[in-house]
């Protein structure tokens, strides 16, 4: 980046809130990266030469307006709970804060229209005064934005009932402000906005989004024990009927269970679990599908009653959180994310099981994307060096139809797009003519497209 007068730059953003110190750019300028040492090593010097806190739409106008004069980066962040480094400025510049842009402005049957940086478990209280509920939410909502959940998210807890984020009816309405010299605002409707999903901030600034809502449920969060991983993965295949209504599905096997230490005898070492979230009225079923299987149900409660018995939900022992339980004990694990083949057959599981032994524990999480059921896998990986890490993406892309989603990587397309999505590029020349929002993140977008504007 050519020399910046910074004082100058201080002048043109007077009135907003904006942060100095070297220890707190630094911490603005960080997400949950760490999960991958790779990314740790990459991203350790990349830090914000400033952050601006925006609390308005007319605070974004005017932080846009400005990186656009003086060509600055501009990497918005949230929550940062993110574990691809979506939120570090790979350039310096500025990061611009939005976690106080976190209104709801307006609720009605079916939707909800809140600001870029609400956070989910807050935006799903606000719903349930309505007696509604948000359709999905990553595992970190108490601190994770929407925003941030639509740019750098792909699906989560619900994804087993309502889909992956991308699929029709979630995601409603987004409106975007540019990056130029006189920052517009550009309203997006319905399959529009998978020009700004999981795009990483590179391609406009999220001011609110509107998602669909469903009625609310008092799920039942339930465990399931197994004696064979196999037995559980089985379960998990036959529970995908839809006469069960469903909202998280996940298996975890049981050398996961020293890591779950509030799960107390309700996960044992020698037993493999199911981790659901079923509906009251399936419940009946739920249970005579787990005997079937050879199952035994040892957590069965309403989220408050887990918490009373100080059992964690359901949704904090799937998903990433399982990567989290174990890092908390031993920094010496990473993990990889994998799509399997469908139908899927458990059967590449247990080959996986057997070929690498103590070095990668098996979880797998099962969703539903284009209408069709999908399972996922997030692999906890001995860190051995990235040699080694390679050596396993390899072999499982090797087997079985295995898609690797590299969670070692900080661009877009590397990660697991695998391809470069032109109407994101497109839409960049659109918000961000000069190339300034994060830059680094997508592979798509080349230096000579960038213009003056």
């Amino acid at each position: 980046m050519p020399a910046v007068d910074w004082d100058a730059v201080r002048a043109d953003l007077r009135g907003l809130n904006l942060i100095t110190a070297p220890a707190q750019r630094k911490q603005l300028s960080k997400d949950f990266y760490w999960y991958s040492p790779i990314l740790t090593a990459q991203l350790a010097g990349c830090v914000a030469d400033l952050v601006v806190k925006v609390s308005t739409e007319d605070d974004v106008r005017q932080a846009a307006a400005v990186a656009a004069k003086w060509k600055l980066p501009l990497t918005v962040r949230a929550g940062g709970t993110g574990n691809y480094g979506q939120c570090v400025p790979l350039e310096g510049g500025i990061v611009l804060d939005v976690t106080q842009m976190c209104r709801v402005l307006d609720i009605q049957p079916g939707r909800i229209r809140v600001e870029a940086g609400a956070r989910m478990h807050d935006i799903d209280l606000a719903a349930r005064e309505t007696g509604q509920a948000l359709r999905m939410w990553p595992s970190t909502w108490h601190v994770a934005s929407i925003g941030g959940f639509i740019a750098g998210g792909f699906g989560g807890i619900g994804s087993f009932r309502h889909g992956i984020l991308r699929d029709p009816g979630n995601l409603l309405r987004a409106r975007v402000m540019t990056v130029e010299g006189e920052p517009r605002v550009i309203e997006l409707h319905g399959d529009e906005i998978q020009q700004v999903h999981h795009a990483y901030g590179t391609n406009g600034v999220i001011l609110d989004v509107e998602v669909a809502l469903s009625p609310a449920v008092e799920w039942v969060h339930c465990t399931v024990l197994f004696e064979t991983y196999r037995a559980a993965l089985s379960f998990a295949v036959a529970a995908q009927a839809p006469t069960l209504d469903i909202f998280l599905l996940s298996t975890v096997e049981a050398r996961f269970s020293p890591y779950y230490t509030a799960m107390r005898d309700r996960f044992p070492a020698d037993r493999h679990a199911a981790f659901a979230m079923v509906s009251p009225g399936s419940m009946a079923d739920f249970r005579a599908l787990a005997d079937a299987q050879g199952g035994t149900i040892s957590v069965a409660g309403t989220e408050a009653e887990l918490l009373a018995d100080g059992l964690p939900p359901a949704y904090e022992c799937a998903f990433n959180h399982t990567t989290l339980q174990a890092l908390k004990a031993d920094r010496g694990w990473t993990y990889l994310q994998v799509a399997y083949a469908q139908p899927f057959d458990p059967a590449v599981v247990e080959r996986h099981l057997q070929i690498f032994g103590d070095d990668v524990l098996q979880h797998q999480d099962f969703a539903r994307a284009g209408g069709e059921c999908g399972t996922f896998g997030i692999l906890l990986v001995r860190w051995k060096g990235e040699a080694h890490q390679y050596e396993v993406i390899r072999e499982i892309e090797s087997q079985g139809g295995c898609k690797i989603f590299n969670p070692h990587v900080v661009t877009i397309e590397d990660g697991g797009m695998k391809t470069i999505d032109t109407q994101q590029i497109e839409f960049k020349k659109r918000s961000d003519p000069m190339g300034l929002m994060n830059p680094g993140k997508t592979r798509g977008w080349t230096s000579d497209m960038a213009v003056e504007r």
